[in-house]
């Protein structure tokens, strides 16, 4: 389940399972109004409507508009990156693991496919102290795939290929995610979402196999 406890952002409330659970709250209701609306033109009114809180209630758990938007994004991150640890945690090995790896990755991405849009539309809108944190936890994603290959080739069980190609690797993981919430508008209508991951875990695959020559 996503984390929403994101101790940067103020609070009055002390209970920390209550501070999880409406900043979830407030973060599923946020989503939805913001793709529909646009981030500037849904008020905090709207918002806590949404939400089922009274502004009052809302704002002991928030301090500003912008607080919410940090929230969806950090809580984008924090569903990837606990399906991606989940999945390095399975008995398998070799490119398997990677494989198992960037399935749940294309998963959660399918899944949350409109907070990734939100987030990749309106994050320029963030205080710079917001931004800083939001592209962070998006490298500490990228790093887990470039750990994994690393973590493999070591092992010997992945081609040996350079460190900058498993880094640029890494990277394309991480975009390949994201392309298919930028394009699932067309891959929707031709791809299921197991049939896209098969295709780009057979190119990410073949391009490592072909480092060894």
């Amino acid at each position: 389940m996503m984390t929403t406890d994101i101790k940067e952002v103020a609070t009055q409330i002390k209970n920390k399972e209550l501070v999880k659970e409406r900043r979830r709250q407030i973060v599923d209701a946020a989503v939805p109004l913001f793709v529909e609306r646009g981030y500037h033109k849904t008020t905090t009114r709207a918002l806590a409507q949404a939400t089922g809180l009274s502004i009052g209630s809302m704002y002991e758990y928030i301090s500003t508009k912008d607080d919410v938007l940090y929230l969806v994004c950090m809580a984008i991150h924090a569903e990837v990156e606990q399906a991606v640890m989940a999945a390095l945690s399975r008995p398998l090995e070799g490119r398997a693991a990677l494989a198992e790896v960037i399935r749940e990755y294309f998963l959660v991405c399918n899944r949350m496919s409109d907070h990734i849009l939100l987030m990749y539309q309106v994050t320029h809108f963030l205080p710079s102290k917001w931004q800083k944190k939001v592209l962070e936890a998006e490298l500490r994603i990228t790093d887990v795939f470039i750990q994994a290959m690393r973590e493999l080739k070591s092992r010997g069980t992945l081609a040996e290929v350079d460190d900058d190609t498993i880094v640029l690797m890494g990277h394309n993981i991480s975009v390949l995610g994201h392309t298919w919430t930028f394009r699932r508008w067309y891959f929707a209508k031709n791809f299921t979402i197991e049939q896209y991951i098969e295709q780009q875990t057979d190119f990410i695959m073949r391009f490592l196999v072909e480092q060894k020559d």
